[in-house]
């Protein structure tokens, strides 16, 4: 499975043509692909009308989506992010910690367009798609 991260589909749905998005238009129907619950609501509280709104969150919940969340979670995206940082790196979003945590502890590989969790690749071993 290949979680689509929210830098990815913000380009996608906003028409934007790049690496990662010309993946994921190839990949829609022939990839098993997936979003967490926070990916969502970061997606989605960026839209502005209700409209829009019903119809990316109608889109986007045919796609599997993640409920992420716990203390078991919550405990190994901490030590994640103290690893890094005691290692020299900084991640700057705790939900970028919480979404590669999330597809570390799950085997799932992670779209994205975000430099923070290049570092996670480096350094933990995340999957990420390369396009």
């Amino acid at each position: 499975m290949v979680i689509i991260d929210t830098t990815v589909w913000i380009d996608y749905l906003g028409g934007v043509v790049n690496p990662e998005t010309v993946w994921l238009d190839q990949a829609l129907g022939r990839e098993r692909l997936g979003l967490t619950d926070v990916i969502l609501c970061e997606v989605l509280q960026g839209i502005r009308y209700e409209v829009a709104f019903k119809r990316v969150r109608d889109d986007l919940m045919k796609f599997r989506v993640f409920a992420t969340g716990g203390s078991d979670l919550a405990i190994a995206a901490a030590q994640n992010y103290r690893t890094l940082r005691q290692r020299g790196f900084t991640v700057r979003k705790t939900i970028d910690c919480w979404i590669a945590t999330f597809c570390l502890l799950s085997g799932h590989k992670l779209l994205h367009r975000d430099r923070d969790f290049d570092t996670f690749e480096k350094v933990l071993g995340l999957q990420i798609v390369h396009p």
